[in-house]
């Protein structure tokens, strides 16, 4: 998959860690993954997990801890944390270094009958070639926080100049063919393109869709405010067109014109929703951000959001990042899917290959607990419970994201690893033969003679 289809979103090792005390509350720890363009890609676990904070950091609505977020190729977000613990790594080790070599001088100086000057000589430049690996490390992490920050605050910016460029080449052959006449249409034409361009954001392109509909609307704003707030940040004056993009979005996600002159308490929660949706799509964003939008509502209102969801991935070619905790939903709705626990992320696969072949016993905990409206098996279903002490043992191996399969990661040890190869291995020997067997008893049957069916007496006049 990742050779056909193109990255949209990179996270690379997003860290995003909140004071509490002396301490540090770790939300989200380690998490990288990628979303291709066109894709539904769900976010899945327990609440408390981390879902929706590692979505507010991918859209910027925190500043992350650690590691990078990658949109269309460029930096986003970059957080600091690494550079800084490995220079305090690099000082720590030339300490260290440094009173290895003080210890051992002395040690020599007084055992051994050689001058003194030439031992001392001998440890100053161990001492120096320390000190070297020490500045060198230095060097190179303020490099990288440098970049970061740079990234972090300009990134806006040079999308902005990007886009100004573009449409710079866009008008430029056409001015030099343009005739006088036409010259000054095109000149005002490119003066307003030019000046969107320069308003021009990359996070424009990211919106997200909150989990409580009312929370998330303005209350003293009309529906038609709400929408169009974008539209004028983006630097847009135009009335008409902004009513007229206000009146396409609202028949888009299935409310009338009417509705525009209302405020959100007039709504159901539904409705709320689609305002909310309304609001992410009229900017034509390529990835939503859509952090458990149907937690809140009834079951036949879910169902409503999610085909308008799926609705409009076809019409405008979204790229969906799904967050929820109904595991049933997101296999409905998703492309692939990681799951989530304590800030780390588990498990991802696509979506019937993870429900087919759960492999982290977190992921089957959360299968298991999927309620089916069969009360015969209902009554005989099993819950398996998650203890991680008890289900690993990384006293010795320390666990990584892991492909055990094509497409299939696994947060694991080695030996863990090895262990969900073999069983995947004996369960696919078992369908093969099962498959066999069915085959067999096909072949049998099709060959089997049919019994001639009987007569019955004929009927009288």
């Amino acid at each position: 998959m990742a050779e056909n289809k193109e990255v949209l979103l990179k996270v690379d090792h997003l860290e995003q860690y909140f004071k509490m005390g002396k301490g540090h509350l770790k939300a989200v720890d380690d998490v990288s993954f990628e979303i291709y363009k066109g894709e539904v890609f769900g976010l899945v676990g327990e609440s408390g997990c981390g879902k929706t904070t590692t979505g507010r950091s991918i859209i910027r609505l925190y500043d992350i801890t650690g590691g990078s977020v990658y949109f269309q190729g460029q930096r986003i977000c970059a957080g600091t944390r690494a550079y800084k613990q490995a220079i305090k790594d690099a000082r720590a080790k030339y300490k260290e270094a440094c009173r290895r070599a003080d210890a051992a001088m002395e040690e020599e100086i007084k055992n051994a009958s050689a001058k003194s000057d030439l031992i001392t000589q001998k440890y100053a430049a161990e001492k120096e070639e320390a000190a070297r690996e020490y500045r060198a490390v230095l060097a190179e992490q303020k490099r990288n926080i440098a970049s970061a920050e740079y990234d972090h605050k300009n990134c806006n910016k040079v999308f902005g100049k990007a886009q100004m460029k573009k449409v710079e080449e866009k008008y430029a052959p056409l001015l030099e063919k343009a005739s006088p006449s036409e010259k000054q249409e095109l000149l005002k034409e490119y003066k307003h393109e030019l000046r969107l361009a320069k308003k021009d954001r990359i996070m424009n392109k990211m919106q997200m869709i909150f989990q409580d509909p009312i929370a998330s609307l303005n209350p003293r704003m009309t529906v038609r405010e709400i929408i169009a707030e974008g539209l004028i940040i983006r630097g847009i004056k135009d009335k008409k067109y902004i009513e007229e993009q206000v009146f396409r979005v609202l028949d888009l996600v299935g409310l009338v014109p009417e509705h525009a002159d209302r405020y959100p308490h007039e709504f159901s929660g539904g409705q709320r929703q689609r305002i909310g949706i309304a609001r992410a799509v009229i900017l034509h964003p390529d990835l939503i951000i859509a952090d458990e939008p149907i937690s809140a509502l009834d079951v036949s209102i879910q169902a409503q959001v999610i085909n308008l969801l799926n609705e409009l991935r076809d019409k405008l070619g979204l790229t969906i990042m799904f967050i929820a905790h109904d595991l049933s939903v997101v296999k409905y709705f998703s492309d692939r899917i990681a799951v989530m626990y304590f800030g780390k992320i588990v498990e991802l696969a696509t979506s019937d290959e993870l429900f087919a072949h759960p492999m982290h016993p977190y992921t089957r905990s959360l299968l298991s607990a999927i309620p089916l409206p069969d009360p015969h098996f209902e009554k005989n279903r099993k819950r398996i419970t998650y203890n991680p002490l008890a289900d690993h043992d990384y006293s010795t191996e320390k666990p990584t994201m892991q492909e055990v399969l094509p497409g299939h990661f696994v947060y694991c040890s080695d030996s863990e690893c090895e262990r969900y190869r073999a069983e995947f291995g004996e369960k696919e020997k078992a369908v093969e033969v099962t498959a066999a067997d069915d085959a067999v008893n096909e072949e049998k049957a099709e060959k089997k003679p049919r019994a001639k069916k009987k007569t019955g007496a004929k009927k009288k006049d």
